[in-house]
C-alpha cells in the first residue's frame, strides 16, 4: 500500500513500511540523510506541516496526506536562500551528510527568532551529530545568514513575513 503526501509542493506516493527519511529517499529526495534510523542523530530534518522534525523517527504512515519540506525547498543551486549561501560562504558545508539538518535548524530557528545569540544558535543545533566539523562554521554560517536575512527585510521596508509578531497579526501561529 502507498501513503500520498506533499513534498516541496509536489504530489508524491511513497510505499508504507519504512520509515519516512528512508521513503524519501526512495522517492527520489536524496538530501534527506539518514544517521540513525531511530530519530535521534537530527541530520534527516524535515518541516512536516510546517514543524521541524526528524524524518528517520516518523513512520511514513504517520505522515499520511502532511506537506513535507526538505532543505532543497530553500533554494537553488542558483538562487540559495540566505542561509544556504552562508553556509557556502562559511565553509560549513563540509561533506555535506549533516548540512541539511544544520540548515533546516537554522531556518526553524530564524523563524522564530531573526536575532539569535551564539548561543541560542548553539542549542537550535545541538542535536545535530556531525563527525566533520566543531560545529563553529556551522553557527558562524547561521549568524551571518541571519544577519543578512534582517538586512533582506530591512531593504524591503517591511518587517519579516515569517516573524510570529506578523502571523500573530494575521491570525496564524507557527503551531
Amino acid at each position: 500500500m502507498v501513503v500520498d503526501l506533499t513534498v516541496n509542493g509536489d504530489t508524491v506516493s511513497i510505499e508504507e513500511g519504512q520509515d519516512l527519511a528512508n521513503g524519501l529517499r526512495n522517492a527520489g529526495y536524496t538530501e534527506i540523510k539518514c544517521g540513525c534510523d531511530g530519530g535521534t542523530c537530527g541530520i534527516s530534518k524535515i518541516f512536516l506541516d510546517g514543524q521541524l522534525e526528524m524524518a528517520c523517527g516518523i513512520d511514513v504512515v504517520d505522515a499520511a496526506g502532511a506537506d513535507v519540506e526538505t532543505v532543497a525547498s530553500l533554494g537553488t543551486q542558483s538562487d540559495l536562500h540566505p542561509i544556504q549561501q552562508a553556509f557556502v560562504d562559511h565553509h560549513a558545508i563540509q561533506s555535506g551528510f549533516s548540512t541539511g539538518g544544520f540548515i533546516m535548524s537554522a531556518k526553524a530557528l530564524l523563524q522564530k527568532n531573526p536575532d539569535p545569540t551564539e548561543a541560542e544558535v548553539r542549542e537550535a543545533i545541538d542535536d545535530v551529530y556531525c563527525r566533520e566539523t566543531g560545529y563553529q562554521k556551522p553557527v558562524e554560517a547561521i549568524l551571518d545568514a541571519a544577519e543578512r536575512m534582517r538586512e533582506e527585510v530591512a531593504a524591503d521596508g517591511g518587517t519579516d513575513p515569517d516573524s510570529d509578531a506578523e502571523m500573530q497579526a494575521q491570525g496564524e501561529t507557527h503551531e
